[in-house]
């Protein structure tokens, strides 16, 4: 990502990632021998997807991190299972919030600012962005609940995956043209292709596959509680091969978020309750 926003706007990179992403699950598709549907009702539904699932939370975070520090956006990004909890709960009855999840969420929030830091909490940005970022995670935690519909549409993850890049990309596409202006196609670098490419076929296309079939076994917030691993497997991943260094507060960090996390997933708890019965 960081290679291509070095060379094309982020409107046209986000465009892109979502029209390569269509182009290679309609494909494969295609040779799994699954067709697109034929209802205007389900892709009217691929239509409010990818408003809530691409559009609106894409544009929001773009703008937003134009304005506030990396940190705080990340911070702000981890809510998104705090509000999914509160969404799902109230519009999906097989996921009533419990005082157990609850709690979990708030812990594993905590979790996450002590990763990342106190430092980033210190408001170096404009309210208005905070506020962009934080809409944002509300679009996507009802994204989350309004995904569940196409279990009961009998559409399956690839196909709700490919339908909802499609719906983005024909939502994005003008948009980017007017505002970015026309791609100069032979000006851009093979590397930045290939950067698009890894993120459109890895990170959008496989990655919203999984999530459709994640929230089709496991339903919203447990599927978003994906939000709460992303700063672990920065810091990982950086000290692995960028050889930064990990500290007593990263591992306490970790240690909250996996705490948090058990505490949602609420088997350990309720193994621990009954073994203090016997």
């Amino acid at each position: 990502m960081g290679i291509a926003v070095n060379e094309l706007p982020p409107l046209t990179i986000v465009t892109l990632r979502v029209g390569i992403a269509a182009v290679a699950l309609w494909t494969l598709a295609i040779l799994l021998g699954l067709r697109p549907p034929n209802s205007s009702k389900i892709w009217f539904s691929f239509l409010g997807m990818g408003l809530l699932n691409n559009v609106i939370p894409f544009m929001l975070i773009v703008w937003g991190q134009t304005q506030i520090a990396s940190g705080l956006a990340s911070i702000l990004n981890a809510a998104t299972p705090i509000f999914t909890v509160v969404v799902a709960g109230m519009l999906l009855p097989d996921e009533r919030p419990t005082p157990l999840k609850l709690l979990g969420v708030v812990i594993g929030f905590v979790g996450v600012v002590i990763m990342i830091g106190l430092p980033a909490l210190g408001g170096e940005g404009k309210l208005l962005a905070q506020l962009a970022i934080v809409a944002a995670t509300i679009s996507y935690a009802f994204a989350g609940v309004y995904g569940r519909r196409f279990k009961t549409l009998g559409v399956s993850p690839l196909i709700t995956a490919a339908g909802q890049v499609t719906a983005s990309t024909l939502v994005l596409l003008p948009m980017a043209l007017f505002i970015d202006g026309p791609l100069e196609v032979e000006a851009v670098q093979i590397d930045t292709w290939l950067a698009i490419s890894g993120l459109a076929i890895i990170s959008t296309a496989v990655a919203y596959v999984l999530y459709f079939k994640i929230l089709e076994l496991a339903g919203a917030t447990n599927l978003l509680l994906v939000t709460l691993l992303v700063p672990v497997s920065a810091v990982l991943l950086g000290s692995m091969f960028l050889n930064e260094s990990l500290g007593l507060i990263h591992f306490l960090g970790m240690t909250l978020i996996a705490l948090g996390l058990s505490a949602i997933d609420g088997r350990l708890w309720h193994r621990l309750k009954l073994l203090k019965t016997e």
